[in-house]
């Protein structure tokens, strides 16, 4: 992988084991400060809501202490979930943080359609008599395109509280108008109805940069590549579409004032340690961690190896988190080096972002400095 492909980190602020909230968020300001001293170029946040695992809930005052916390990597969402926050309240919030920190946000736009989740995840837990089988594992230059994980038992009663606690009713607004809306209100051409001009302040004209996530060759993909903005791919959380989701971008990229040609970001989750044998050993708990959300348990907090060793695992189990656990890159950063150049180039990215979880937060911050030692990581 050639060092002018940077690196850029994704924080789901995990709450350490006997941790609190509190910890993860303090946890979360001392890796930013890491992450810019060993040269990541973006330092994004994740949004999450009811997962007792996971402080991540508020991407935009995140971003504001993250920001005021270093002083020269950009600081962004990994990625507000509309619709749960109006496109109005998105644009104010990131514009304030950009009014402070000029030219170092990103506001990276996702799409939560709880219609589309809960179908998915019941799918998964018990599909159709005459649902064809899932597509079979397979590689493709090098990289592993798994099949489908499908985990039996799934309680989608978090899905519910979310949607109620939201107020989501009826089918997802339109994302593309949703985004177009948001881009108004930073451009400075959104009105009323009767043509009459809306300003909003601090977002119009704010210094930041918009950014579509997506896991699948659907909407997002379409969205960001029509109105040509950048496009961050997660191959951590969905890795069985991740060519069919870049491919659906670069068809239907648009070149637009910021892009003249498609940019992509690719996700991976990682471990890295002195050893092979010693990341191996830290990425122990991740099929808990994976089970736990796909069975509707939501995100909890990372066990220790010891317990991830104990644990007893049935076949369904195992299978159902299989696509997670083997396309996460795990090892010395030799090893972990050469997996992702597999993956960047198989993907064509020109930007790389990464996640980590470990039981301690030390091994976390050590995983992105040996990672940045063994890519090369070139700053902003």
């Amino acid at each position: 992988m050639s060092p002018a492909v940077p690196l850029s980190v994704l924080d789901l602020g995990p709450v350490p084991a006997g941790g609190t909230a509190a910890d993860a968020l303090r946890n979360t300001i001392d890796l930013a400060r890491a992450a810019e001293a060993a040269g990541y170029r973006r330092y994004w946040l994740a949004e999450h809501h009811l997962n007792p695992g996971v402080a991540s809930a508020s991407t935009p005052v995140l971003a504001g202490m993250v920001a005021s916390a270093t002083s020269s990597i950009r600081v962004g969402s990994g990625a507000v979930q509309m619709p749960l926050t109006p496109p109005l309240q998105i644009a104010e919030q990131f514009g304030t943080v950009a009014a402070v920190h000029p030219g170092r946000v990103d506001l990276g736009l996702g799409r939560f359609d709880i219609h589309k989740i809960l179908a998915m995840i019941r799918a998964r837990a018990a599909p159709p008599a005459d649902a064809p089988p899932p597509p079979p594992s397979r590689y493709v230059d090098g990289l592993l395109i798994p099949s489908p994980g499908r985990v039996p038992g799934a309680d989608l009663s978090t899905f519910a509280s979310l949607a109620e606690r939201f107020g989501i009713d009826g089918d997802a607004p339109d994302h593309r108008e949703q985004v177009l809306e948001i881009l108004s209100y930073l451009r400075g051409t959104a009105a009323r109805d009767d043509g009459t001009p809306l300003h909003a302040l601090p977002a119009e004209g704010a210094d930041l940069d918009v950014w579509i996530l997506g896991s699948s060759p659907g909407v997002s993909a379409r969205t960001a590549g029509e109105l040509g903005l950048p496009f961050a791919v997660n191959y951590h959380t969905l890795p069985t579409t991740v060519l069919e989701t870049v491919a659906a971008y670069r068809e239907a990229f648009r070149p637009s004032e910021r892009l003249d040609r498609p940019h992509v970001m690719v996700s991976a989750d990682v471990v890295v340690a002195d050893s092979d044998a010693a990341a191996r050993e830290l990425a122990s708990p991740y099929g808990q961690w994976v089970l736990d959300i796909r069975t509707g348990r939501g995100a909890h907090p990372y066990v220790t190896p010891a317990q991830a060793r104990s644990r007893r695992w049935s076949d369904a189990e195992r299978t159902g988190v299989a696509d997670r656990v083997e396309t996460q890159f795990v090892g010395s950063p030799c090893t972990v080096r050469a997996g992702l150049r597999t993956l960047v180039n198989a993907v064509g990215a020109d930007e790389l972002l990464v996640t980590t979880i470990t039981t301690e937060h030390a091994d976390r911050v050590r995983s992105h400095e040996l990672l940045a030692e063994a890519v090369g990581a070139v700053a902003a």
